[in-house]
């Protein structure tokens, strides 16, 4: 059976409740972290730490693989380079928290709040519908579809109606991804991979996508006003008038139309 997911969070929904979960507090969670080092991690591996605040906490030594983290409050903590595949983040607080260099994959995000975020090469393939990634650092992230690796049918980072709104995303890779009607206004989009990207009705006001790669993009209403074009790539787009604000957007003579 050919099966396609798209924010894998049915998957991870179904991992957690198959699973015996043990229940925390804060003093707890921070106690296991005091004892943990690089070769013995605290052991957080699917445990229910639903609603619980754990902001400004450092877990760069703990093990959170399947953990349940809904509606926590994790802001301002330090979850860089950790393994947090399969676990479940749906309204999770991870404002201002560094999660560079961390792996989410076959986890639901949706309306999680990462504003100011660190991200950067990070890898997720995640449903991350609504959730708020204002001034995010996406730098350098690879959120694009892996299409070497897809046993399952096509798994990708969905990012519709989220708000990235002047956030980093320079060197990214977020090919195939879905991101419809997201706000981008103001992001910065140098030399992003969005090849085959559905941005259709998304908000590209302001931005700055020079050098990015949108050839097969979806880009009905799309709107480009004010937004950087310099030697950015329409691959594949036959009718220039589908593509909003084109005529007001910047160095739309170095933009290159194929």
């Amino acid at each position: 059976m050919k099966i396609h997911f798209y924010g894998l969070g049915l998957f991870a929904a179904l991992f957690c409740l198959s699973v015996s979960a043990a229940e925390l507090n804060r003093a707890s969670v921070q106690q296991r972290l005091a004892e943990a080092d690089n070769s013995r991690p605290a052991q957080l591996r699917r445990i229910d730490l639903t609603g619980l605040d754990l902001s400004g906490l450092d877990f760069r030594n703990a093990d959170l693989w399947g953990s349940d983290l809904r509606n926590a409050n994790l802001s301002n903590s330090d979850l860089s380079g950790l393994n947090l595949d399969l676990t479940v983040m749906s309204k999770i607080n991870l404002s201002g928290a560094n999660l560079s260099n961390a792996s989410i994959f076959g986890v639901h995000m949706g309306g999680a709040n990462l504003s100011n975020a660190n991200l950067a090469g990070s890898r997720f393939i995640a449903n991350l519908d609504r959730s708020n990634l204002s001034h995010a650092n996406l730098s350098n992230a690879n959120w694009g579809v892996d299409m070497k690796n897809q046993p399952m049918g096509l798994m990708r980072v969905s990012l519709n109606n989220v708000n990235l709104s002047g956030a980093n995303l320079s060197n990214a890779n977020l090919n195939r991804a879905l991101m419809r009607h997201a706000n981008l206004s103001g992001s910065v989009l140098k030399n992003t991979v969005l090849f085959g990207v559905d941005l259709s009705g998304a908000d590209l006001t302001g931005a700055d996508l020079s050098g990015a790669d949108l050839s097969e993009s979806k880009l009905e209403d799309a709107d480009f006003t004010g937004a950087n074009l310099a030697g950015t790539r329409f691959g594949a787009v036959n009718n220039k008038a589908v593509l909003k604000g084109l005529n007001s957007a910047k160095n739309l003579d170095a933009a290159i139309f194929e």
